[in-house]
């Protein structure tokens, strides 16, 4: 049996951890219901064993304190409300545990957001990430010795899972199940939980807002100039020049503040301004694609998909109402 530990304090978002447990409860039912033993023992961990968050009366749940679920095999933290550096501050307590845990030979699992947990606790350094797309910049900026993956839903290495924002979280628990029951009990639980066994793009569901947290006031002006007129046949040099920099420098400036080359950052605003013209369902695809700025349906096709992990076609689809 699988002993496994939830992490909770008074700034946790409650459908992370309610919806972990519904799955791992259910699967033990499931289990007992077919003669079979649970797979997973769990705890709701905190730096005080009585709780007012969540108060579940199952046999597979217990609340202890930090110290007394040191026997944990996994440890999951959960996504959490407020500003990062606060609740580091607020439950610092619970980032040296997490890493004690980790040093002990635990593996941690962080559901949303929660991965800022592991991050601040030192562990993802040289590992794969990913977390809420809207987090990503905020990350990156912050731990930029981790390799962040925007795009995937999970990643598993070296005992650390992490996975996509706020519902997605729930296919790292499918994960987990599959992992410790077998593909037959993962099947099952992608059956009774509606969860796409195999997913691993989160991609099409990012919102693409810019990269502005940075202070080169120059770049910021050539971020402007490009989300104003990315449906022109403007080049890197035009935005350059607009800035007053050679093309040289105003690659590696921009690179230095956004994160992404010139012409990534006007693909992504292309991108952008495409799917809401999908959303909408008001245009054909050939006229969206010249309004953005594309001439080339291979190329907009390629771009698209590169950045939403979806078909133009395919988006719409998801994404229109009226699709």
């Amino acid at each position: 049996m699988k002993k496994i530990a939830l992490l909770i304090h008074e700034d946790v978002v409650l459908s992370t951890v309610a919806g972990a447990l519904d799955m791992l409860i259910h699967t033990n039912r499931y289990l007992q219901s077919i003669g079979k033993p649970p797979a997973f023992k769990i705890t709701l961990a905190g730096e005080e064993q009585q709780n007012n968050l969540l108060h579940v009366a199952t046999q597979f749940l217990e609340y202890k304190t930090l110290d007394d679920a040191a026997d944990a095999d996994l440890v999951v933290i959960p996504a959490f409300y407020g500003n990062p550096d606060l609740v580091f501050k607020k439950h610092n307590i619970a980032l040296e545990w997490i890493r004690d845990m980790y040093q002990q030979g635990a593996e941690l699992a962080s559901l949303c957001c929660g991965s800022y947990m592991l991050a601040q606790a030192g562990l993802l350094t040289g590992k794969t990430c990913t977390s809420h797309w809207r987090d990503i910049e905020d990350l990156q900026q912050r731990y930029p010795d981790v390799n962040f993956f925007s795009h995937r839903v999970i990643t598993d290495q070296d005992g650390i899972y992490t996975s996509g924002g706020a519902f997605s979280s729930l296919n790292l628990m499918l994960y987990i199940i599959e992992k410790v029951c077998g593909r037959e009990m993962g099947v099952w639980a992608s059956k009774m939980f509606s969860l796409d066994i195999d997913r691993v793009n989160q991609s099409h569901f990012a919102i693409f807002e810019g990269q502005r947290c940075h202070s080169d006031e120059e770049i910021l002006k050539a971020q402007t100039y490009i989300e104003q007129s990315y449906h022109a046949e403007i080049t890197v040099e035009d935005v350059a020049e607009k800035v007053n920099m050679s093309k040289r420098n105003f690659i590696r400036r921009f690179k230095k503040a956004t994160q992404n080359t010139p012409l990534e950052y006007l693909q992504r605003v292309k991108i952008e301004a495409a799917k809401k013209a999908l959303e909408r369902n008001e245009q054909s695809i050939s006229s969206l694609m010249y309004e953005t700025g594309y001439n080339d349906v291979k190329t907009f096709r390629y771009v698209f998909k590169r950045l939403t992990g979806l078909t133009p076609q395919d988006y719409r689809r998801k994404f229109s109402r009226e699709a």
